[in-house]
């Protein structure tokens, strides 16, 4: 009872791309699976499972003691809110266990309209720090998958102010590490329009680039993450749920490393010696093993230069294997045991029936007698009875045509109605037709598990209210205290970035914000540990009129203070129900559209009333953003590995080609952490033309980031030029006389020709 009672402290949550890796997790001894539908989940590429499976599915695994988690962890587009409605609405009555999110629209969706579903927040939530899971924990998260960049001491922080706030922590414990933050990778998005945070990945990062100057083709290329040695520590620091990564890999892979954790977790519980045996585990696919992030270690053995399957380097290492039949014998022997395995899984699973499960109703009724439906499935029968009795008619009467129209939908997905048996019913009897309906509900009661069915929730239409016509305000991001001056315009905003290490500098950004009131702070989207406390100590000493954010816990922290906060671009927000939650959950005051979507997706999104809409216009494009060093790869550096000294003084910058001859910059600002550039900057004078009456203001960000794009003007010059160009086409239109358009095209052609290189690429593609 004990063992079990302790094993009940943890959850193995395994990966389920499609329904032969679920079974296999399922018979390998997972706690719990997370898989997802075809559409609306963060892996596109996986198998994924159709809606008609999952009621089998829940059913097999929930006779195995194992949850089933749905992922809804992408994005949600304006025009895709009644179709997520639509599925919600069904499975609000399936037994799954939970749902897995990333989209803050949803989670005010579900917290509204469908309080029965669990939900947890998704990786590319990007968790890690305390204010993020209070906000998380708002949106009634019951846990926090934390992100992947974390040490064991920042995790253990974290879980116990958790359990504080009845919000579990989950962590992966296995599989592939990404080399960027999660959420805030965009490279595979700028680059074809397959967003990550559409679930659409194409790994550029694996990718083959030209070789680098310290002799690596794969500069961006990680190991694969095996926390199997440190699960004694995560036990020690309050983790509840050890989560494998995978749903694109293939059952026998799912299967392999599920039964090897679930093997250890046994042994953790029962107080037997853990495993230290890890042969089956790079028998299975594997880019060989790294815990380095965890043990707080970011070095540059983390890296690998072979993105493929490791599996035959790593055993010919161990067995010496030099000569090409020695190499030939490795092999043959991992394809032997493969094939062991694939069988040993098909042959366990082998029993596991998801099919639709038979429903026979039996009508039975006299007159004056109560009407009864006998009801059997494989797994119960039962029967339910009419509180009225039957009675003789001549008029419209009971037949299997009545019942067949009537209870239809008890073909739900989980049951099959087989043709009803009708035979002991009298004939030319009837019942109030009410009471079929009654009985029908009860019937489909008694089938969920005695939980009564909840009703379709409809979403009303939006009211679309004409805006008021107003003049976008132009504002300016800087992160240098020398550019305050130059981009200080009458009617300009002036945001000031704040470095990632927040701590680093602590007073004196809050005297630059002290002798410059009219500076609007702008935080990062990574603040952690020490970083995040030193930003709401920022804020409470400055109190600023207004802040922007792209970390959601410096917003959980600002309202908290009673301060104007808007969301910046890095919160990725793509609809109108996400603008709600802001507004009605933590009193955000306006909103910056996501870069990644185009025009079509951004014109139907509705912000609530006295709500600000913002976008950014011109910047330089953050591909991704990582913990590690990207110059260990590209040029070289002397230092082992990336610590905190690094963050607060490092300031280099590389570039890096791929062999189709594109190109990506590394930059590292000092106080920062390392990130991938698209080479040309972003400019998008389109949307102003094009749709400006939605948006309160944009932004131009004029920080010195090294990209390709040339700059012929100075900040103030470009300032002015922007300024210009929103102020003409303000008074473009009927009252403009042909030489004073001409002229905002002028501005605009002005623009054009100063900023050298530039793309409006995420803008035509959209997600």
């Amino acid at each position: 009872m004990g063992n079990n009672a302790m094993r009940s402290n943890f959850e193995l949550l395994a990966p389920g791309g499609d329904i032969e890796s679920i079974k296999a997790a399922i018979v390998a001894g997972a706690d719990a699976i997370y898989c997802g539908l075809d559409n609306f989940n963060a892996r596109n590429r996986a198998t994924n499972i159709i809606f008609e499976d999952l009621n089998g599915i829940v059913r097999v695994a929930h006779q195995r003691d194992c949850k089933i988690f749905l992922t809804l962890n992408i994005m949600i587009l304006e025009s895709e809110i009644p179709a997520v409605i639509r599925l919600l609405n069904k499975l609000v009555n399936t037994k799954i266990d939970g749902v897995i999110l990333q989209d803050l629209g949803l989670f005010h969706l579900i917290k509204q309209h469908f309080p029965t579903l669990d939900v947890h927040a998704s990786t590319q939530v990007n968790s890690h720090n305390e204010g993020q899971i209070l906000f998380m924990g708002q949106l009634n998260a019951s846990r926090v998958n934390l992100s992947r960049e974390l040490n064991i001491k920042e995790i253990k922080q974290l879980a116990q102010f958790g359990h504080q706030h009845n919000v579990l922590m989950e962590v992966f414990v296995h599989g592939s590490y990404c080399i960027g933050f999660s959420g805030l990778c965009y490279i595979s998005s700028a680059k074809n329009g397959n967003s990550g945070n559409r679930g659409r990945c194409s790994q550029p990062c694996r990718d083959q680039y030209q070789t680098t100057a310290v002799g690596k083709d794969y500069p961006l290329n990680m190991k694969d993450n095996s926390a199997f040695s440190n699960l004694e520590a995560l036990a020690d620091a309050g983790v509840y749920s050890l989560k494998v990564e995978g749903r694109i890999k293939k059952s026998h892979y799912v299967y392999t490393v599920v039964d090897n954790w679930s093997r250890q977790l046994e042994n953790y519980c029962t107080q037997k010696p853990l495993l230290a045996d890890t042969r089956e585990l790079y028998t299975v696919f594997n880019r060989d093993f790294s815990n380095s992030y965890l043990m707080g270690d970011i070095n540059k053995a983390m890296f690998i230069d072979n993105p493929r399957d490791n599996s035959v380097d790593h055993f010919a290492q161990i067995a010496e294997a030099k000569s090409e039949t020695e190499i030939q014998a490795v092999k043959r022997k991992l394809y032997d045991d493969k094939t062991t395995i694939i069988q040993t899984v098909e042959e366990r699973i082998a029993d596991l029936d998801i099919s639709l499960l038979a429903l026979e109703l039996t009508i039975i009724g006299q007159v004056e007698q109560p009407l009864i439906i006998r009801v059997t499935t494989p797994l119960q029968q039962f029967e339910v009875a009419s509180t009225s009795i039957l009675r003789q008619s001549d008029n419209t009467v009971l037949d299997s045509d009545c019942f067949e129209k009537r209870f239809r939908s008890l073909n739900n997905g989980e049951y099959l109605l087989a043709p009803m048996d009708v035979s002991q019913l009298a004939t030319g009897v009837v019942v109030p037709f009410k009471e079929l309906t009654y009985m029908r509900d009860q019937i489909a009661c008694v089938l969920n598990g005695d939980q009564p069915l909840v009703e379709p929730f409809e979403l009303p239409k939006a009211v679309r209210k004409p805006l008021a016509a107003m003049m976008p305000r132009l504002s300016v991001l800087i992160a240098n205290p020398a550019d305050i001056e130059a981009v200080s315009q009458p009617d300009t905003a002036v945001y000031y970035q704040l470095p990632e290490a927040m701590t680093m500098e602590g007073l004196k950004l809050v005297s630059l914000f002290q002798e410059n009131p009219h500076l609007i702070p702008w935080f990062p989207a990574i603040l952690l540990g020490d970083n995040y406390q030193a930003a709401v100590t920022f804020l409470d000493q400055v109190k600023p009129s207004r802040l922007v954010t792209n970390n959601s816990g410096v917003g959980y922290a600002a309202h908290q203070l009673g301060l104007a906060w808007i969301a910046g671009p890095q919160m990725n927000i793509s609809n109108s129900l996400s603008l709600e939650c802001l507004q009605q959950e933590f009193g955000c005051v306006g909103a910056f559209i996501s870069n990644e979507i185009k025009r079509s997706q951004i014109k139907p999104i509705v912000a609530p009333a006295g709500f600000e809409l913002y976008y950014s216009i011109y910047h330089p494009m953050m591909l991704l953003m990582s913990r590690q060093c990207l110059f260990h790869q590209t040029i070289g550096c002397k230092k082992k590995r990336f610590d905190d000294k690094c963050l607060r003084k490092c300031d280099k910058s590389a570039s890096i080609i791929n062999l189709t001859e594109a190109s990506f910059v590394v930059d590292k600002q000092r106080g920062d952490h390392n990130a991938l550039y698209n080479p040309e900057n972003f400019l998008n004078l389109d949307i102003v033309a094009e749709i400006k009456d939605k948006f309160t203001g944009f932004m131009v960000d004029l920080r010195d980031i090294k990209t390709d794009t040339q700059v012929t003007v100075s900040k103030a010059e470009l300032t002015a030029l922007f300024n210009q160009y929103l102020a003409g086409d303000e008074l473009a239109g009927d009252e403009l006389a042909g030489d004073e358009l001409a002229r905002n095209e002028l501005t605009r052609s002005e623009i054009e020709a100063v900023v050298i290189g530039h793309t409006c690429n995420q803008y035509t593609k959209g997600l």
